[in-house]
């Protein structure tokens, strides 16, 4: 197989939560591009459907639906994973990128708001994937999961620097060993699941951390903070042929933040 062959994802359907914007909207186009066909959900219907017809307008075949994987209560899950079916008739690759967060100091972090991060980031990255794998990966005996959890996974956050994120800290923490249980139990199944972990992007989500780019920068080996681009070539690489022999990892995406 030819390294072009590799990295071709002619025929695949990637679903994509979290799709709009941000990293998701830069996986979906990456894949797309490659040749994949992309299925993403947001809360906002008008976002999903101008994204759908942005990437058409790419050439990419593209669906979408409005929904809310934080309203467990609603089976989200099962009503996306049905609609993606739907359109695209199976899932090959799963990029769970949905996330929240919450800035609070630790003693005086709301139990709401600890739930609602831990529910998205945590409950349904898994829910998701056993919804996938059951019903897509398993009996194919073929799959990719990719999990976006983050370098805030891999420690805490400095005393004084302004940042109070526990509960997203700990939910990170809980996707890449999510990630790595998963990659075990479905290893025999030809299932592929990885996780990225980025620093820090200039996102919706990391909005209010605007005031540290500078002491992040500074931070950071290479000097930059994660652009448009910069999670492009490792989703590509996980969700392709490129990454089989690759299974239960968590890659940092963060210029070198994590290793100083």
């Amino acid at each position: 197989m030819s390294v072009k062959q590799l990295f071709d994802l002619t025929g695949k359907v990637a679903l994509i939560t979290g799709g709009t914007k941000g990293l998701g909207l830069q996986m979906a186009e990456a894949l797309g591009e490659q040749g994949a066909k992309i299925f993403i959900s947001a809360r906002n219907a008008a976002e999903v459907e101008q994204v759908v017809k942005d990437l058409e307008a790419q050439g990419i075949q593209a669906g979408g639906i409005a929904c809310d994987l934080g309203k467990l209560d609603t089976k989200p899950v099962s009503t996306l994973v049905d609609a993606a079916e739907a359109k695209f008739g199976t899932v090959d690759i799963l990029i769970n990128n949905a996330g929240t967060t919450w800035g609070q100091p630790a003693e005086e972090h709301s139990y709401e708001g600890w739930q609602k991060v831990m529910s998205l980031n945590v409950d349904v990255c898994f829910l998701m994937a056993q919804e996938v794998a059951r019903r897509f990966m398993i009996p194919r005996q073929s799959g990719k999961i990719i999990n976006i959890a983050s370098i805030a996974g891999f420690k805490g956050n400095r005393a004084n620097s302004g940042i109070h994120t526990v509960a997203y800290n700990t939910s990170k923490a809980a996707a890449i060993n999510l990630t790595r249980a998963l990659a075990g139990e479905w290893g025999p199944h030809n299932i592929n699941v990885n996780a990225i972990c980025p620093g820090y992007f200039p996102t919706k989500m990391a909005k209010g951390l605007e005031k540290v780019t500078e002491l992040i920068k500074s931070g950071t080996p290479l000097g930059r903070i994660g652009g448009e681009e910069d999670i492009k070539g490792v989703a590509v690489f996980l969700a392709t042929e490129a990454s089989r022999h690759v299974t239960g990892q968590a890659i940092a995406v963060d210029g070198g933040n994590s290793v100083v």
